[in-house]
């Protein structure tokens, strides 16, 4: 299936690592020209392999989602760089692991700023130039947590349904300039960032990550916990003119983990 993509900009935030680097790989793999950012400089190593592996143009901006400042920089570069905007995805690193009474409201207000106020700051900067696209589409990654809340991840499965309410408002006030609004909502899919949570895990249960990683197999009709890869396609196919009816839709990526009927 061709999903149209050659020559459309999109811009991938945290997309140094994990299923951002993954999602920016495959644009392009299909064509995209692709602007990649994240705090760390290992967004400019990414940068490189991916335009290596691909032959793609990849540009990487070094900048913080939680500084407006730093967010509407990032905007203005990919205009100023590809003259235009066509793919909003808005990603963030996840919230750190922990129940409600290990959590300081310090704590709370980061992790609002990191996962809920980053994703409305970017699309409020990026909507003048998506309106004037000819294919516009905006996706937030989210997490199945917010389906079903997932033990020992307070702030993720609390914050994640506010950017799920603003997709699904966006999804309904856009239509109008047919910008598409979706959200992917992945399960255990093998990142760093899971390693981290496993690694959680080991702390509080006193197993080993061997148990660990097969209690959380188990948990997955599929048998095993999801490749980075496998989200980006889907990820990628819902942001392309491929998908142009799909709207408002949280397609969960988790292997069946997710138990429910809506």
């Amino acid at each position: 299936m061709d999903l149209q993509l050659r020559g459309k900009v999109a811009l991938v935030t945290a997309a140094s690592k994990g299923l951002g680097k993954a999602t920016a790989w495959q644009f392009a793999h299909e064509g995209a020209k692709v602007v990649i950012s994240a705090r760390s400089e290992l967004v400019e190593k990414a940068a490189a392999e991916i335009a290596s592996e691909t032959g793609a143009e990849v540009l990487a901006v070094r900048a913080d989602v939680t500084q407006p400042s730093d967010i509407e920089r990032v905007i203005n570069t990919t205009v100023e760089r590809f003259g235009g905007l066509d793919i909003l995805v808005t990603n963030a690193g996840g919230p750190p692991s922990g129940t409600f009474d290990e959590t300081d409201l310090a704590t709370w207000e980061t992790a609002i700023n990191l996962n809920l106020l980053s994703a409305v700051s970017l699309v409020k900067y990026a909507l003048p130039h998506l309106r004037q696209s000819t294919a516009p589409a905006i996706l937030t990654i989210t997490s199945t947590s917010t389906k079903q809340p997932v033990k020992n991840l307070v702030l993720s499965n609390s914050i994640r349904l506010g950017v799920i309410g603003l997709t699904k408002t966006l999804s309904q006030e856009l239509g109008k300039d047919q910008i598409r609004v979706n959200s992917t909502l992945p399960g255990w899919t093998y990142t760093g960032r899971v390693e981290e949570l496993i690694n959680a895990r080991m702390a509080k249960t006193g197993q080993t990550k061997d148990a660990e990683v097969a209690n959380i197999n188990a948990a997955v009709p599929l048998g095993r916990m999801g490749r980075p890869e496998e989200f980006a396609n889907v990820a990628v196919f819902l942001c392309s003119p491929a998908a142009s009816f799909v709207n408002g839709v949280m397609l969960q990526v988790d292997g069946g983990l997710n138990a429910g009927t809506f």
